[in-house]
């Protein structure tokens, strides 16, 4: 393994740090509504937001439950679950690519694992943090953005071979 490989752990460790600090944020201090509420047409976007309307952690989401900021910001939280894990699972993959030899499926399912971990140990950090609260669906959504990852990761993997 060269020097140079060991560089590609480096973006999986950002990754991981950004989700670290952000559980350990209170939500008060990351409360996005005052944002939106300043900057997004809320009223307009009422027509869009009505039709949402879901069960999660056992409370009703949907407009009259979070009001217009409430709600998108509800929906920015979780796409940014989605998202960030579904960076740390190509992050993961990539270093594993880098500095194992492993081959495609071995890589893929152990950079599933780290993410599926991390996501576990992300709740638990934030049951330690104040004006926060762990919830096991957090992990399975941050799990589905690993295995988006995933799925990215072999739709480049094979039109890479073909190309």
């Amino acid at each position: 393994m060269s020097k140079n490989n060991k560089f590609w752990v480096i973006p999986a460790l950002l990754v991981m740090g950004v989700i670290f600090y952000s559980s350990a944020t209170p939500y008060g201090d990351q409360d996005l509504r005052p944002s939106l509420m300043s900057y997004l047409p809320l009223d307009a976007m009422k027509p869009v937001l009505e039709p949402i309307d879901f069960m999660y952690h056992g409370k009703p989401v949907n407009l009259a439950s979070h009001g217009p900021a409430g709600l998108v910001e509800f929906l920015i939280r979780k796409a940014a679950h989605v998202t960030v894990f579904l960076l740390l699972m190509v992050t993961s993959f990539l270093a594993l690519h880098k500095l194992t030899s492993l081959r495609l499926l071995p890589k893929l399912g152990a950079a599933f694992v780290i993410t599926v971990l991390y996501a576990s140990f992300d709740e638990f950090h934030q049951s330690l943090t104040p004006d926060r609260t762990p919830y096991i669906g957090d992990v399975v959504l941050d799990s589905f953005g690993g295995l988006v990852g995933a799925l990215l990761i072999l739709v480049i993997w094979r039109f890479g071979k073909r190309a």
